[in-house]
């Protein structure tokens, strides 16, 4: 997860640096390497257990660097050091509900049921808002997701805690790869739209 956030910082400040951010995000193919970018998360959790355990890391790796490319659309929306505070902001806010994911004893399937319910909720008034435009339809959407993502973290710690006690991670050498791999691919995926909604509230504005 560590590789993959970096590698997408790295990307995301190159790109914008170069000036290709800005060639990118004023052409069609801005839409075409989202749709890739899903592509690729749905084909490697739908996949990974008839692929090879190498191929599933490049997938991983692959899909951190396309992100951090798509990703660098911020840098002309918001300044460096409101960017930079938020990442603080997410990664202290991250950090805190993946230590309570792996000490707390309660049981949070339950409660990732009803983050990923809300997760379905927040994607179909993202699209709806598409059309909608409205800011404080926006605003709602980001406040919910804060929680969602939040939620979604402890809950996918703890799911990975218990993979790990129930021996499901020491079935030979690929699986263990294989399972590591989602683990990193569900936190990466929690750390960055928790970072997104954030940035709805500490991101500040270019003048």
């Amino acid at each position: 997860m560590a590789v993959g956030l970096a590698l997408t910082g790295i990307v995301a400040w190159f790109a914008a640096a170069s000036g290709l951010t800005l060639s990118i995000a004023k052409s069609p193919l801005y839409l075409l390497l989202i749709i890739a970018e899903l592509g690729m998360v749905i084909y490697l959790s739908a996949r990974v257990e008839k692929i090879k355990a190498a191929t599933a890391t490049a997938l991983f790796i692959g899909y951190a660097a396309l992100n951090g490319l798509t990703m660098s659309v911020i840098f002309l929306r918001y300044t460096g050091a409101s960017i930079a505070g938020t990442f603080m902001i997410t990664a202290g806010m991250f950090g805190a509900m993946a230590v309570y994911g792996m000490v707390t004893k309660r049981d949070l399937s339950g409660m990732g049921s009803f983050m990923f319910m809300g997760l379905i909720g927040i994607i179909i008034a993202s699209v709806v808002n598409m059309f909608l435009g409205s800011s404080t339809l926006h605003l709602a959407i980001s406040a919910v997701g804060v929680l969602v993502f939040v939620g979604l973290t402890a809950y996918d710690v703890q799911r990975i805690k218990t993979m790990g006690d129930q021996g499901i991670m020491t079935q030979g050498e690929e699986t263990v790869q294989k399972g590591a791999i989602l683990g990193a691919l569900a936190l990466y995926l929690d750390f960055i739209n928790l970072f997104w909604m954030l940035l709805t509230f500490f991101g500040g504005g270019r003048d």
